[in-house]
Order: C-alpha cells, then sequence, then structure tokens
C-alpha cells in the first residue's frame, strides 16, 4: 500500500451567471457561490461548466421515444436512458432513428456535424425544455455524460431499481454547456490484496460513471494474489491467486499454518478480461492494468520462486496478511520476506515479455502501469548475483539497480506499442521522458516529473487516497492516516508552476488491505470520489465547499435509493484534546460541515437532541469511562453514535 511512508515522514442561473461573472474578475468567486444557493432540483455531480436555469419544468410522459443517430457508440447512451427512464416510472421508452421524417422526439440526441471546439471529445449541451430534451456532442462519449447529468436532473427516485409509485417526474428547465478539466479521470480498484468478482468490477464501473469517471486502474498483482491469467504460466493462478483467508485486520494476522487451506482469492480469465474490457469500453472507461514489479511480487514469487535474487524462496507463500515488512525506518522498507523480482535474473525479462505480451493484447488502453513501488532493498544488498551486475553494469547503488530493472522493463512495454508508466519511485532511477509517472507521495514528485516533461496524473495520498480513515479512528478499520472529505475537496490536479500539457490527469486510489468486500469498497469510495470527481472536470473556479457539500447530501439520498452504501463520516464530530494548567482533560468537540448540533453524554446512556448540547470543551467527571455523542441537524439525527473511551482521550492527551 502507498501509504506506509507518510506514516514517517458559467452559471447556476441567469442571474447568478452575472454574478459570478464579476466575482471570477474581482478573484471571489468562493464567496459569491457560497451566498447563493443552487436551487434545490439542481444538484448535479460534478458541476458543470455552465448551468442556465429557465423557467417551467419537462414533465416525463407515459410514452418517450429517443432520436438517436445509428452510431454503435451510442448503444449503451440510448440503453443507460432507457433503463433508468422506465423502470422507475413505468414509462415506455422507445428508440427511434435520427432520420428527421421520423418525427417529433421526447429526447434527441445529436452529434455535431460541425465540431464544436470547446466541448471537445467528452463535452455536452444540454436543453431542457417544457417539451422536449435535447443532448448534443462532438462524440459519443459527450452524449453519455450528458445523460449522466439529464438523470441527475429528476427527482432522487430516478435511481431505484423497481417501480416507484406518486412520483411528479419532472426535470426544470436548463440550458448546460460542459466539458471536463482534464483528459485522465480515474480510480484505482485494488483487486490484489481482496479478490473482487467480475460482476463486482462491473459494479464498480457502473457507480463511477455516474460521476463522469473514465479511467478504471485495476491493481491486479500484489503480494495477496496474482489476478490475471497468463497463458504459459499456469501456477501463476493455481498458486499465486490463493491464500488462506484471514478476518480481523489485515497487516497483523497470525501467519498461515501449513494445513491451513488456502481456498481464498480467484482470479480473471483472459476471457473475463475481454469482458470487462469491453463492458467497460461500452461506458467510455478505458482499463488501465497495473502488474507491480520489481516490489509486491510475493504471489509471482511463490508460484515461480526462480524469479527471485533469494537462496530458500520455494519456501515462500503468497501473503495471508500477515506482517512481512519492517517500516520502522521508514521507506524503503526492511523486507521480511524477500517479494522482489531478481533485476539480476535474465529469466525474470524473459518472463516479463510474456506476461506484458499477453496484457498488451488484453487491454487496449495505451498504457501499462508496472508499479515501481516501496520495492526493498535488503535482500538485494545481500545478493551475490546483484553485486555482479552493479559491476558490470557500472551501477553504485540500490536506486540505480533499481532503475536498471525499470528501464528494462519499459524497454520491454515500449516494444508491445505500449506507453509505459510507474509510481514516482521510478523518478529515482533516472528514467527517460517517455516514462509517465504517477505521483502518490504528494504533489511534489509529480511537479518535479512534469518540470523533467514527464507525463503525469495525480494521485497524491494528500488527497486522493480512498483507504484511509474518513473520520475518528474508532468508527472504521483502522489504517494509517485520514482523510476527510473536504480536505479531498481540496485536490487540484494541476499544480501552479508547471505546464499543464504534462498533467494527464487525476486519479484516486483504493487499496483494499482493509476492504474486504464490494459493500465496503462503495463505503470507502463515496463520497470522497464526489469530490475527486468534481476537482478533475470542473472548472477551478467553480468549486465551492459549501455549494458542493449541499449537492453531496442530495446525493446520499440518490445513493439510498440506488442502494450504495457511502459514508456518512462527514457528520461525526472531531475530537481535539487538551491539558488545562491543573492537568485536567479538556475535550473540544467540532464538525467538519456547519449547521450541526453536538449532544453528549458521559453516563453510559445514548444520548439524544434532549441531552446536553455541547458548547464548550468538556471536562469528563472524575470517574467517566465513556463519551458518547451525536450529531443533529434541527431535530433530526445525521451523525452516528460515537462511543469514545475516556481512555483513549487520556491516552492522545498524553502524545
Amino acid at each position: 500500500m502507498k501509504r506506509f511512508f507518510l506514516f514517517f515522514s458559467c452559471c447556476l442561473m441567469s442571474t447568478v451567471a452575472f454574478s459570478q461573472t464579476i466575482a471570477a474578475e474581482s478573484g471571489n468567486t468562493s464567496e459569491v457561490a457560497a451566498s447563493t444557493n443552487i436551487p434545490s432540483e439542481i444538484a448535479i455531480i460534478p458541476e458543470p461548466v455552465s448551468v442556465v436555469k429557465n423557467d417551467g419544468h419537462f414533465v416525463l410522459p407515459a410514452n418517450v421515444t429517443i432520436q438517436s443517430p445509428g452510431n454503435p457508440e451510442l448503444k449503451q447512451v440510448t440503453a443507460f436512458l432507457q433503463e433508468r427512464l422506465s423502470i422507475p416510472t413505468g414509462s415506455y421508452v422507445s428508440v427511434i432513428s435520427a432520420d428527421p421524417s421520423a418525427g417529433n422526439a421526447t429526447i434527441r440526441l445529436v452529434l455535431n456535424d460541425k465540431a464544436n471546439a470547446a466541448l471537445g471529445n467528452e463535452g455536452y449541451q444540454l436543453s431542457v425544455n417544457s417539451g422536449h430534451i435535447v443532448i448534443k456532442a462532438n462524440k459519443a462519449a459527450g452524449l453519455f455524460y450528458g445523460a449522466q447529468s439529464l438523470i441527475q436532473l429528476f427527482p432522487k427516485e430516478i435511481e431505484s431499481k423497481e417501480l416507484v409509485e406518486d412520483i411528479n417526474w419532472k426535470s426544470p428547465c436548463v440550458d448546460i454547456t460542459d466539458y471536463p478539466r482534464v483528459g485522465w479521470r480515474g480510480l484505482m480498484f485494488d483487486v490484489a490484496r481482496h479478490f473482487f468478482t467480475k460482476e463486482e468490477v462491473k459494479q464498480y464501473i457502473n457507480a463511477m460513471v455516474r460521476y463522469k469517471y473514465n479511467v478504471l486502474h485495476l491493481h491486479l498483482t500484489d503480494d495477496e494474489g496474482w489476478r490475471i491469467e497468463i497463458k504459459g504460466f499456469p501456477k501463476l493462478t493455481e498458486v499465486g491467486a490463493w491464500s488462506v483467508k484471514k478476518t480481523g485486520e489485515f497487516g497483523n494476522f497470525s501467519p498461515p499454518g501449513p494445513d491451513e487451506p488456502r481456498t481464498y482469492g480467484g482470479y480473471y480469465t483472459q476471457e473475463d478480461i475481454r469482458e470487462l474490457v469491453k463492458y467497460a469500453q461500452e461506458r467510455f472507461v478505458n482499463i488501465l492494468p497495473e502488474i507491480d514489479v520489481p516490489g509486491h511480487s510475493l504471489a509471482a514469487i511463490a508460484s515461480y520462486p526462480e524469479l527471485s535474487c533469494t537462496p530458500g524462496a520455494e519456501n515462500y507463500r503468497v501473503r495471508s496478511g500477515e506482517r512481512i515488512m519492517d517500516w520502522s525506518r521508514g521507506a524503503p522498507p526492511t523486507a521480511l520476506v524477500d517479494n522482489t523480482l531478481c533485476p539480476a535474473n535474465e529469466k525474470v525479462y524473459s518472463f516479463l515479455d510474456s506476461v506484458i505480451t499477453q496484457v498488451a493484447a488484453l487491454f487496449p488502453f495505451e498504457y501499462l502501469h508496472m508499479g515501481g513501488d516501496e520495492a526493498p532493498f535488503n535482500f538485494w544488498e545481500k545478493s551475490d548475483a546483484i553485486k555482479a551486475l552493479m559491476q558490470k553494469e557500472g551501477l553504485k547503488n540500490m536506486h540505480q539497480v533499481q532503475g536498471y530493472f525499470e528501464k528494462r522493463v519499459q524497454s520491454i512495454v515500449e516494444s508491445k506499442g505500449k506507453k509505459f508508466m510507474g509510481w514516482d519511485e521510478i523518478l529515482d532511477g533516472n528514467m527517460s521522458p517517455s516514462a509517465a509517472v504517477m505521483s502518490w507521495r504528494g504533489m511534489k514528485y509529480g511537479t518535479e516529473a512534469a518540470l523533467k516533461k514527464h507525463e503525469v496524473v495525480m494521485s497524491p495520498t494528500t488527497y486522493a487516497y480512498l483507504d484511509y480513515m474518513q473520520a475518528d479512528a474508532i468508527t472504521e478499520p483502522r489504517v494509517y492516516a485520514s482523510l476527510r472529505l473536504s480536505k479531498s475537496y481540496e485536490f487540484d490536479p494541476i499544480p501552479s508552476g508547471v505546464d499543464p500539457k504534462y498533467i494527464k490527469g487525476g486519479q484516486a486510489n483504493l487499496w483494499t488491505e482493509q476492504v474486504y468486500n464490494i459493500r465496503q469498497a462503495e463505503y470507502m469510495t463515496w463520497p470522497r470520489g464526489m469530490a475527486i470527481a468534481e476537482s478533475v472536470w470542473s472548472p477551478r473556479e467553480k468549486k465551492n465547499w459549501v455549494n458542493f457539500f449541499g449537492r453531496v447530501e442530495q446525493h446520499f439520498e440518490r445513493l439510498d435509493i440506488a442502494e450504495t452504501k457511502y459514508a456518512p463520516s462527514v457528520y461525526d464530530p472531531i475530537f481535539k484534546v487538551s491539558r488545562s494548567a491543573d492537568r485536567q482533560l479538556l475535550i473540544e468537540l467540532s464538525t467538519e460541515v456547519e449547521g450541526l448540533d453536538i449532544y453528549y453524554s458521559f453516563d453510559n446512556s445514548f444520548p439524544d437532541r434532549f441531552y446536553p448540547k455541547y458548547t464548550e470543551k468538556l471536562n469528563p467527571p472524575k470517574d467517566a469511562g465513556m463519551l458518547r455523542v451525536i450529531t443533529y441537524k434541527g431535530k433530526k439525527p445525521v451523525g452516528r453514535m460515537l462511543s469514545m473511551p475516556i481512555e483513549e482521550l487520556n491516552k492522545r492527551a498524553r502524545k
């Protein structure tokens, strides 16, 4: 996981449009956005470039016709609209040809004869009036994103998977012009630490396109599993895809015994991969495959021990969550088990040539991600083969050894007609500018890479690591850092001082050590995935936290109806502790969003709004053992009931 290192070291309505123009010119856009509320019936995420609300409403008729060009790429656009507009509403939705003689249609999908330069390949114009709806775009992807925005204009019940009675299915009349800020808008889904089925990956794709993401980065290999079939290397999936099922806190599991069954895991056949690629492409998503080398390779080594530099590798097994690294000295870690491929072994490069050849053929996306992160050096330092390689190639240290490996892998990738991409550690190897960099250790390394003319995707832990805790550590699986929704919303993929042409875009990453199932994957992704989506799609000047969270709350209701899990952590109180002059424990409570009241108890009961309301720092009674808190918005509880042990607060105060 890319986080151990840190453990140590244009308008909404016509009048608003005018106000925002003036604000932009005066540098005061945020203030205007905060003081002008979006009408409650317009809550599109990500925020469009321009929204003009007009008088009146469009009411969905019982019989809906969608007029569409005959372009095969539009099949999924029309299928999406048919499903969303028919199942919950009961309307009959048909698709007719774009032939003008076909008559007046309820919804017209139009591919521009003459391209609108402002829209690019993914932009759209959406016009809703009282009689019909028109979506125009230069390309099919733009029509798909326009359809996503259109659905968000209808009542929240449009997300239902079954018929909903007694709803006035109407949309406000609007004119929307919209296009993305950056081209690469990605989510990384780690299917190596825990295996997720083909259908679950499709479920994740369906959720991400709602917010106009267009890259799914699949982390396919790691110490815990090799998840893709490679012809000629059957042990990768016969051995490398399976571990011992453990329950509890990943990273602290007891080492598996020799008799414990290795039946937990799975993999994708090559036919599965083709199916997923096609499914994603139909929804205008590219899949970026990652084969993580030279570190994070224990599953491959357990399958083929000859890929290691280390004697005794034939005794290695796929990791089941037991401790295999010592991070007490920071990065790179000290390996307790050698999980690296051997840069001095020619068999490794022939193995990777076979793997990359097949992966390149399966995934049409132009990039292949080859990892490069967190490779430990301590076993290399003891290897006679590595010492001989260093002497032969004139390598002075282990970073240069890894650089030698990365350059050879890059050459293999490029020989298959693909572009090489790696995590930002590859920069330590003095890579050529043709190597693309995914920057995870903050914005610094991505900025440096861009200045060296590398293509860069920003995916910094600072804003975009979805496996991090979303609220207090007592609320969810404990990991190494926290990342609240408001912090994710601060993400700006294009740092100042760099040429934007080198910034491909941005990405949020979901590592799954502590994520065991698809429901938890959803919980960790949303709503922070909404914040990143708006950061990579919407104009920088349109972003405003108060405005955004108002829309997020409406999307919570939509996700409830869609039965998609999400985290309500943004409503949870924030605990801060200190000591008074006489060493008494003081507890300060705050909230991430405004307008919430906090109620509390020290008497082991469960507070509601008739309990004491928090107004100032609390000093717990002498013998109290538990502080319980809950947040309300008016008379409605919105936060979770949190039970905070006083002993835990005392520990934090001591730190």
